[in-house]
């Protein structure tokens, strides 16, 4: 099997069914869609569904708009389509990303991905039933995948 190579801001714990995804900097358009790159080749490449955490605490400027959120949610929706159910978690304290993340949530209500945002890491370790070290950067310990990391350069 072709191992995906994860960007650097990515990491996929195995043994907890979890991608962990920490953008930094400005969040805009090319950076969601580059995840959304990466989940997509994910569930295409994986028979198990996966968990995901999202922790913006790192992000420091949001250049988006609820019309580009609106389409995300609707893109995901239908490309998750009739799959296991999984959970979202939305690490927060930007109000715009926290305003983004539950309109989100609201779109990609009755569908498998349940999403839903937090403002504190204890609560998101709780609701995804993870160890807190495996929410933490550069957690020590943690198991990661046999997917290879990018170290970003070319």
């Amino acid at each position: 099997m072709n191992k995906l190579i994860l960007p650097p801001d990515v990491e996929f714990h195995e043994d907890v069914r979890l991608l962990v995804y920490r953008p930094r900097g400005l969040v805009n358009k090319a950076v969601v869609n580059k995840i959304i790159s990466v989940v997509g080749e994910l569930e295409t490449t994986l028979k198990e569904p996966f968990n995901r955490f999202s922790d913006t605490v790192a992000a420091d400027a949001v250049d988006l708009n609820f019309k580009y959120i609106i389409h995300v949610s609707l893109y995901r929706r239908r490309f998750y389509g009739s799959r296991l159910p999984i959970k979202s978690a939305i690490l927060a304290t930007d109000a715009t990303l926290i305003h983004y993340g539950k309109v989100h949530a609201l779109l990609t209500q009755g569908s498998p991905i349940n999403v839903r945002v937090f403002q504190k890491r204890e609560e998101v370790a709780k609701w995804l039933n993870v160890p807190i070290e495996r929410l933490t950067p550069n957690s020590a310990g943690s198991e990661t995948s046999s997917f290879k990391q990018s170290n970003g350069s070319k």
